[in-house]
């Protein structure tokens, strides 16, 4: 059965926060490009994320998740429907979706969530038998954010030229920020997330770096990820796609400015008005 527009815009809306805004400011068909690509990383994150599934389970139904995308069977889904990996009734309906969604899919979108999957088993085999997973260091927390965020600036990038082609002459300069476009996003979301995922028993600030340092490495992304937008515009990236760009960068700034401050994460009237000053008329 395949997936229609109302089902993918459903499925986003439960199973995302910050793309279920940003998703629909893409025009076709990069909405759905996007749209299906981010289903199948968040099926990645439910199977990296498996609160019911135990280490050794988890690595091998990222696995199969991989070999699925590029045509293997689809077995894992029929294991999680019989023993579901997560209580998220949302992501349930996600994972049973799973092959409308794939079929949706182009050989980019499989390819790139096809290496983020490989990456993750081999940090959700690296937990204990508790499921505690503790980052080493910077260049832990660096390959981890490349895996889970790094791989998806890349993807966004390579969506982009292949629908829009006079973007074809930025590739090299987009390319070049791209990483740091998706891991900037991701640091801010670790340090914002950091209490939360402690007492999950994920540590993903590595203990023997100051918190502050994290703070500039991610504030440095930031940057790259500003030039990043940036050079979208001075290449003729449609609105659509810059404002896509755009929003979450913004919220990104705004939130770690918040953290640096000790202050309380952004309230729904703050991030309503980012969405505001982004999508409104220039």
């Amino acid at each position: 059965m395949s997936l229609s527009r109302e089902e993918l815009g459903s499925l986003l809306e439960r199973t995302s926060r910050t793309f279920a805004l940003a998703i629909p400011l893409l025009d076709e068909p990069l909405r759905t490009d996007v749209g299906i690509a981010y289903l199948l990383f968040r099926v990645a994150d439910t199977l990296e994320d498996a609160t019911e599934w135990d280490r050794d389970r988890r690595v091998r139904a990222l696995s199969a998740f991989e070999g699925w995308l590029s045509g293997g069977d689809d077995g894992w889904i029929e294991e999680a429907r019989r023993s579901p990996p997560t209580k998220d009734v949302n992501c349930m309906d996600l994972l049973a979706r799973a092959n409308d969604v794939l079929a949706a899919a182009g050989p980019l979108v499989s390819k790139h969530v096809g290496r983020t999957s490989a990456l993750m088993a081999s940090f959700v085999s690296r937990h204990t038998d508790e499921g505690s997973l503790v980052l080493r260091d910077i260049p832990d927390l660096r390959a981890y954010c490349y895996a889970v965020a790094g791989i998806v600036g890349e993807l966004l990038t390579e969506l982009w030229v292949e629908r829009v082609p006079s973007l074809e002459g930025a590739r090299a300069a987009l390319m070049e920020n791209a990483p740091a476009f998706g891991e900037g996003l991701q640091l801010v979301n670790i340090l914002k997330d950091a209490p939360s995922d402690a007492e999950a028993g994920r540590v993903y600030v590595p203990p023997s770096v100051p918190r502050a340092e994290v703070v500039a490495i991610a504030r440095a992304d930031l940057v790259q990820a500003r030039a990043y937008v940036d050079t979208l515009a001075r290449a003729g990236a449609p609105p659509s796609v810059r404002a896509f760009c755009e929003l979450p960068l913004r919220l990104a700034v705004a939130t770690i400015d918040r953290l640096e401050q000790g202050a309380a994460k952004l309230g729904r009237d703050e991030v309503m008005q980012i969405f505001a000053d982004v999508t409104g008329p220039r």
